[in-house]
């Protein structure tokens, strides 16, 4: 069983630095990606998101869509992308997004 905390480290960890924090009783934790230049993103993940690996993958690939379009990326293309794990490889390092 792949750990989802490294799961979320690897995805963002060469572009950002990557904060995860326990939030609540339930085992929700707060995911917090930031630069030099402060705070660029902030997720709450659910306990079910944390311990289902297709659930987290989404969760991870929802991230990347939304900093992609906050880059000026296009978000149509990113999507395609998405179905084709080839291209979405591909996309995301243009988008200079880590998987």
């Amino acid at each position: 069983m792949t750990n989802p905390f490294d799961l979320i480290s690897d995805a963002f960890a060469p572009h950002y630095r990557v904060n995860l924090s326990i939030e609540r009783l339930d085992g929700s934790i707060m995911l917090t990606l930031s630069k030099d230049t402060g705070v660029v993103a902030k997720r709450l993940i659910s306990a079910a998101q944390r311990n289902d690996p297709v659930r987290l993958r989404r969760v991870v690939d929802s991230i990347r869509l939304g900093l992609a379009i906050e880059q000026g990326e296009d978000a149509l293309e990113l999507l395609a992308a998405m179905t084709d794990r080839g291209a979405h490889e591909r996309v995301l390092q243009m988008a200079g997004i880590a998987r």
